[in-house]
């Protein structure tokens, strides 16, 4: 038996779950801007009542690596950091845009390409390109999308786009093999079966120099002078 608790903070939705290896046991998430920090203990400590299960119990901690919010991410990855440090247990991590293309993955069928967006601001998008088994047709990017996005994709493989950055570009990418699916986020109860599965495999970070992926800078802005 495996106890893996799994942080998904990548988004403005914070979630949260307990995972018996690939066995789901409890989840929970938060549908407010910017609650991460001051929500994600609780729902930790929430979930682990209603399961009877105590932190000291578990085996694991899964956290999405990002792209996403970087303070999010910061977030998620020193909650889990704290939490694996303090039970010497191993931390495991899984790409948020690979996340996210795994929970659609049953969702179309086997000639569609999947494509996970992750808004980065204006028309700029974090994103990756799978077929319907996970494989990668284009690796994770930060991409300015314009009509002439994915065109060459798009002649001949239907594309499903989704997550919080699609939306944004319906107007933008209008062929006719592109199809958009809304309210798709990437979810911690989804995350622990994938994380399941590295458990088994040993697939381990290194606690101390272990970052979130950001693709980007942060960019603090100097305040405007009056």
């Amino acid at each position: 038996m495996a106890l893996i608790l799994s942080l998904e903070t990548s988004t403005r939705i914070c979630s949260v779950a307990l995972h018996n290896n690939t066995q789901l046991i409890t989840s929970a998430e938060v549908h407010v801007e910017q609650a991460h920090a001051t929500r994600l203990a609780s729902l930790i400590n929430d979930i682990s009542r209603f399961a009877g299960i105590e932190i000291k119990e578990l085996n694991a901690v899964a956290v999405s690596s990002g792209p996403g919010s970087y303070t999010g991410l910061r977030i998620g990855t020193s909650t889990a950091k704290g939490i694996c440090f303090a039970l010497n247990i191993p931390l495991i991590s899984i790409n948020t845009l690979k996340l996210m293309a795994f929970q659609m993955r049953q969702k179309v069928d086997q000639n569609t390409f999947l494509c996970p967006m992750i808004d980065a601001r204006r028309m700029e998008v974090y994103c990756l390109i799978t077929d319907a088994n996970l494989k990668e047709i284009q690796p994770i990017q930060a991409k300015v999308i314009d009509t002439f996005s994915f065109k060459d994709l798009l002649q001949s493989k239907k594309i499903t786009f989704f997550g919080d950055g699609a939306p944004k570009c319906k107007s933008t990418i209008t062929d006719t093999h592109a199809s958009f699916i809304d309210n798709i986020y990437p979810q911690a109860l989804a995350l622990g079966a994938m994380a399941s599965e590295r458990f088994d495999k040993g697939e381990f970070e290194n606690i101390v120099n272990y970052e979130p992926v950001y693709l980007k800078e942060f960019l603090v802005k100097a305040p405007k002078m009056i």
